[in-house]
C-alpha cells in the first residue's frame, strides 16, 4: 500500500476531498471520471475525479473520492470528510475536534 502524509486545509464551504495532483500521481489513484468546479472567484473548470482515497484524520479513517487539482500543494478537507467522520470546526480555536469522543455518531431519524 503506497501512502503520502499531507498538510491539509479544513474548508467546509468546499463539498468534497481535493487533492493536490502530485499526491494523486505518487499514489497511482483511480481515475473516476471528471467534474466541474466552481471556485470563489465563479470560474468554472473540468476536473479529475480519483476514488478509493484511504484517509485518516485525528485517529479516524474512511474511503473517499477526491478531485483532482493540479496546482495545489496541500489538501482541502470539505464538508463530505467532515461529516463521514464525525469531526466538528471550532472557528475560535481553529482547530477540528471529534463530535463524540470514543466513537463516530451516526444519527438515525
Amino acid at each position: 500500500m503506497r501512502r503520502v502524509v499531507l498538510s491539509g486545509v479544513v474548508q467546509s464551504g468546499t463539498a468534497r476531498l481535493v487533492l493536490p495532483r502530485r499526491a494523486v500521481d505518487e499514489l497511482d489513484l483511480q481515475d473516476d471520471g471528471e467534474t466541474t468546479v466552481r471556485y470563489a472567484d465563479q470560474r468554472r473548470e473540468r476536473r479529475r475525479l480519483v476514488s478509493n482515497v484511504w484517509l485518516e484524520l485525528l485517529g479516524r479513517h474512511g474511503v473517499f473520492s477526491a478531485v483532482v487539482e493540479p496546482d495545489r500543494d496541500d489538501a482541502l478537507i470539505g464538508a463530505i470528510v467532515l461529516e463521514e467522520l464525525d469531526l466538528l470546526v471550532d472557528c475560535a480555536a481553529q482547530s477540528l475536534r471529534p463530535r463524540e469522543p470514543d466513537s463516530i455518531l451516526t444519527e438515525i431519524e
